[in-house]
């Protein structure tokens, strides 16, 4: 862990590859979390970070000294939590193993890490009845959830087809929608109230969308999927119909992170 009160170091966990048209204009994962980590950061502010990727899914690569960093987070996948692969199961253990033995490490789970976390901490993930959620979508928040963005509603990127159905012993709910009802979640520290939530509070953080897409990122994959016919014409048009609606990714969801970040210094 960062011994600088301003600086901040953040372990990515790649759990996929971007798609060839997204790679190619801005990288893999890692860069698009550092992106979105920058975006974040108020203008005058003096905070440093290091965002280092490790490839969990290609390489089995993880950190080699954990107690480096304050944060870990898990990127979303093209992948589905709960199939029987060797990658998968080795993550599932590590976030168990973060949770338990280096609890001052925030973790943050996003989309399919969000189902990570749940399979590893008492809950899971499973196909949605083939619903796909798909694009800018309104997340309707429970007063934790409005508590903790600092805002009374949410539209965030989305592109899932499996889902958390139940929030998982010891989580608080963030946030719904009507096709997933867990769109995110918290793990908070012992003696914490849900109703007097603070960043400080926050352990585990957890979102069912992506605050690091945006349209350009969206729309390729939309693109990609409907020409092999992934995502039906009438998904892509709804998508395509709600593509510039306000995308809360990088000025609610983005600030939130670092919210929780800059708290974990103060504990």
């Amino acid at each position: 862990m960062s011994s600088s009160p301003n600086k901040y170091r953040i372990a990515v966990l790649l759990c996929d590859t971007p798609i060839q048209p997204v790679l190619s204009a801005l990288g893999d994962y890692g860069a698009i979390f550092r992106t979105l980590f920058l975006k974040s950061l108020e203008s005058e502010s003096d905070t440093e970070f290091v965002a280092d990727a490790f490839d969990v899914r290609n390489r089995l690569e993880y950190p080699e000294n954990i107690d480096l960093y304050d944060a870990v987070l898990l990127t979303g996948s093209a992948a589905s939590a709960y199939e029987n692969l060797e990658w998968i199961n080795r993550l599932i253990e590590y976030v168990r193993y973060l949770s338990t033995e280096k609890p001052a490490i925030r973790i943050f789970g996003i989309c399919f890490g969000h189902q990570i976390v749940a399979c590893a901490l008492g809950g899971e993930c499973v196909p949605n009845g083939g619903n796909w959620e798909v694009g800018v979508t309104k997340i309707d928040l429970t007063e934790t959830g409005k508590k903790l963005f600092g805002v009374s509603e949410l539209n965030i990127e989305e592109m899932h087809r499996d889902h958390v159905p139940e929030v998982p012993p010891s989580f608080h709910l963030l946030g719904s929608s009507p096709i997933a009802p867990n769109q995110g979640m918290v793990q908070t520290y012992p003696g914490a109230s849900p109703s007097l939530l603070t960043p400080s509070d926050v352990h585990i953080f957890t979102v069912q969308g992506h605050p690091e897409f945006h349209k350009q990122i969206t729309s390729e994959i939309v693109k990609a999927r409907r020409s092999t016919g992934v995502l039906s014409a009438e998904i892509a048009e709804d998508f395509k119909r709600r593509a510039d609606w306000r995308n809360d990714g990088v000025d609610v969801v983005g600030k939130t992170l670092w919210k929780i970040l800059r708290a974990s210094k103060a504990r």
